[in-house]
Formats: C-alpha cells, sequence, structure tokens
C-alpha cells in the first residue's frame, strides 16, 4: 500500500465529496433508495478502491485482486458509485439505480457487474459469504496468500444470528488476510440500534470471539487506511474495525436521523443536499 500523504487525504477527501453528490443524484432520479448509509460509508469506499485495495478496473476479473464483499447491500448506492468514479462503469449509467432492466438493482446481484464478488439483500448473510470465500482462497493458495477480503457489515444486521456464528468461524480460523469493516452508524430503519436491540458493549463481544478489534473515526482518512494497515499486519486473528460513522454524512439535514435510513431525498431536498456538497469542493 502507497504512503498516505496529505495531498493524497486532499485527493481523498474530493473524491469521496464526488461520490456523495453521485449519490445524491442517483436516489433522486430513481425515486427510491437508502439515503443515511451510503453517505456515511463514502469515505470507507474511497479509502479502499482509491488508496488500499488491489485491484484493476480495466481487468475485473484479475485473479489476484482483493475482494469486497458488501453485506448491507442496501447501501449499494455508495458502491455503484464508487465503482463508477474509479471506471468500472459509465458515471452516466448511476442515473439507471433501480429502473427496469438496469444492472444498478437495489440490491447488488453479481452476474450484472463484473467486480461484484457477491449478491446481498438479506442482512446477516455476508459475513458467512466472505468467511467462506476467505477459507476456500487459504485451501488454495495456503497461508501465504497474498489476497485480502474485506467484508462490510452494518451494525444493524448484527441482529441476526447468522453474523455471530460467522465470528465463531473466523475466530476459530485465525483468517488473517480477513477485514471485517462495521459501519457503525447506530440507526436502522426502526430507529436507533441501542432502543431496538443494543449491541453495546460491541467491542468486548466481538474481542470475546477471538478477533482482533479496532475502533476508529470512520469518516476520517487517516484512521481507515492506518486501520486497514493495521488488519494487515495482524497474523493470528481475523481483523474487525469497527468504523463509527455518521449517517448522512456530509449533509446536515439528514446526519443522525434513522429517518434518513431508507428514503430518498425528494428534488427539492436533493438540490439542497447538492449544494451543501458542491460548497465543499
Amino acid at each position: 500500500m502507497e504512503k498516505l500523504t496529505e495531498q493524497k487525504i486532499k485527493f481523498l477527501e474530493g473524491t469521496a465529496n464526488a461520490i456523495r453528490q453521485s449519490i445524491i443524484e442517483m436516489l433522486v432520479e430513481a425515486k427510491s433508495g437508502h439515503t443515511a448509509g451510503p453517505l456515511g460509508m463514502a469515505d470507507v469506499f474511497t479509502a479502499l478502491f482509491f488508496h488500499a485495495l488491489k485491484h484493476d478496473p480495466k481487468n475485473p476479473f484479475w485473479e489476484e485482486r482483493d475482494k469486497v464483499i458488501l453485506s448491507n447491500g442496501h447501501i449499494c448506492p455508495v458502491y455503484y458509485a464508487t465503482l463508477a468514479h474509479a471506471g468500472y462503469l459509465p458515471i452516466e449509467e448511476l442515473m439507471t439505480l433501480r429502473k427496469f432492466g438496469s444492472r444498478l438493482q437495489g440490491h447488488p446481484h453479481r452476474e450484472f457487474l463484473p467486480i461484484l464478488e457477491s449478491s446481498s439483500g438479506p442482512l446477516g448473510c455476508g459475513l458467512s459469504q466472505a468467511v467462506g470465500m476467505t477459507l476456500a482462497d487459504r485451501i488454495i493458495n495456503g497461508k501465504n496468500s497474498t489476497k485480502q477480503f474485506y467484508a462490510l457489515l452494518s451494525d444493524g444486521e448484527h441482529d441476526e444470528g447468522n453474523t455471530w456464528e460467522a465470528y465463531m468461524l473466523a475466530g476459530k480460523e485465525k483468517l488473517q488476510n480477513l477485514t471485517i469493516i462495521i459501519d457503525r452508524n447506530n440507526i436502522q430503519i426502526d430507529g436507533f440500534t441501542e432502543n431496538i436491540l443494543p449491541l453495546e458493549p460491541f467491542r468486548q463481544k466481538l474481542e470475546a470471539f477471538n478477533l482482533d478489534v479496532q475502533s476508529i473515526d470512520g469518516n476520517d482518512f487517516k484512521q481507515i487506511i492506518e486501520a486497514i494497515e493495521k488488519a494487515q499486519g495482524v497474523t493470528d486473528k481475523t481483523s474487525v474495525i469497527i468504523a463509527n460513522t455518521i449517517p448522512g454524512k456530509g449533509v446536515k439535514e439528514f446526519e443522525n436521523r434513522y429517518e434518513w435510513h431508507g428514503k430518498p431525498p425528494t428534488k427539492e431536498e436533493g438540490e439542497m443536499a447538492l449544494k451543501e456538497l458542491r460548497e465543499r469542493s
């Protein structure tokens, strides 16, 4: 991984801002979709695809690529927007989000885009998929495999028991090339996570599964990339990064409001949001 400089951080911040603008434009055009999670995770996706990952937009089937498995598929607007800005698909195609016949459906379909590693939608399944892929890689390539696997999860999907079963297996197998990144934005569709089904003490629970756990500001590029670098250096455990993010990040009207978990902006709200984001460009 290349050295993180102040110049690179500025580039990443500008890229994340552009991705957030694309997210708003997509949702307004679709009149459907999720707002808070995609905006909150724009920095994590930018850090991965524009700094940390080993990948090639010109060769999406490259055998040695790092792999991203998105479990909380409903935040796919940020995934699609990031892929477009990284060169995997035309930016104009983003305006087809959720439309009939589009490759960009409301949850990712693996066969529609070559870079997608899995289809997702049913919450709680993504970590099991990622653990299985990482184990298969170990069987084929041994413990010295150079591939990195990244499982992206929501905090709300930890209400699903399947997630914790996957943690048990990851802890047992000590999958050193698997990094789990949790979007800890504290909201889900019905309200705040701690009111619906409390997760705290979250970090201690995860550590009890024999996992190496870090807790960071998920909207700070320096912390995100330092955490990924540290995770890659852990050789005796599976790594977990709790990325504390602001849902709706970048648009004050949307930030930290669970009501924006699962609804798109209206045309007027979209114009307001884009104005705010463009002023930060």
